[in-house]
């Protein structure tokens, strides 16, 4: 059985990290600010993965981003999936040699599966993870692209099932609706396309406390748990939450050095 994942979500815009609430964004403070109030060395032990979105609406650019990925990737030592705007396996390859462990992607995994097909032939499909940003509007899970402004013709399920035959390797799906809100997962959703796709699947958009993280992880469908939500999990609030998961009896690793005995 494969051990299950926390992630967290960084949204960056335009040089700074913002928060995000139904893809509605507000600044919070640039990468020295991030680093002072978060400390990622430390808290790296309560992570599995990061994944960091360049959601910047006005100047979307991938070099600037990847200059920023690489001063991230010296405080933090776990994998990083990074992307938002990219248009190229020339700008994909940027953030590979900027840090970047995995590539996500999203407007493109419609307008240009061939630059996916591409990327999965040169770095593998664990590298490529699909980035799913869904509306439900009258019972029907509608998909948008493009920061979430471009409603594409496939509904969830129909898109689903169109990204399995692009053989990405994670899929992450992400609820607009619920995004930021805090009061939890879009488990109705969740629970109804789990058991109809065969990728890893990351669910995003909601959560607000540990227990959500751990209904998230007990899905058997679902790998890995991502939040966004910078101040309910700011201080010792990963640390914490990650104890109570790993309490919890979920296959988890357990990263904490305190609690990790090494043979002589």
């Amino acid at each position: 059985m494969l051990r299950k994942r926390i992630i967290f979500s960084l949204i960056y815009n335009d040089g700074f990290f913002t928060q995000s609430r139904n893809f509605r964004l507000q600044k919070v403070g640039d990468l020295k600010w991030l680093e002072k109030n978060y400390g990622f060395q430390k808290i790296a032990f309560s992570l599995d993965e990061l994944i960091v979105v360049n959601a910047s609406r006005t100047n979307k650019s991938v070099s600037d981003f990847a200059s920023m990925i690489r001063l991230l990737v010296n405080d933090v030592f776990i994998p990083i999936c990074a992307g938002g705007g990219i248009r190229s396996m020339e700008e994909a390859e940027l953030l590979f040699k900027n840090g970047a462990d995995k590539i996500i992607m999203n407007t493109a995994l419609y307008k240009n599966p061939e630059l996916i097909k591409e990327l999965i032939r040169n770095y593998g499909s664990q590298s490529v993870v699909a980035s799913v940003d869904y509306k439900t509007s009258n019972g029907i899970n509608e998909v948008y692209i493009a920061d979430g402004t471009e409603k594409i013709d496939k509904n969830l399920e129909q898109y689903l099932e169109y990204l399995e035959l692009l053989d990405i390797g994670e899929i992450y799906l992400n609820s607009v609706d619920k995004d930021g809100t805090g009061f939890g997962y879009d488990f109705a959703t969740i629970h109804d396309i789990a058991k109809k796709i065969n990728k890893p699947l990351i669910i995003a958009g909601g959560a607000g406390n540990e227990k959500h993280l751990i209904e998230g992880l007990q899905i058997n469908e679902v790998s890995a748990v991502a939040t966004a939500n910078l101040f309910n999990f700011i201080g010792d609030g990963l640390p914490n939450a990650r104890e109570k998961i790993i309490a919890s009896g979920l296959n988890i690793a357990n990263w904490n050095p305190d609690q990790i005995s090494i043979e002589s």
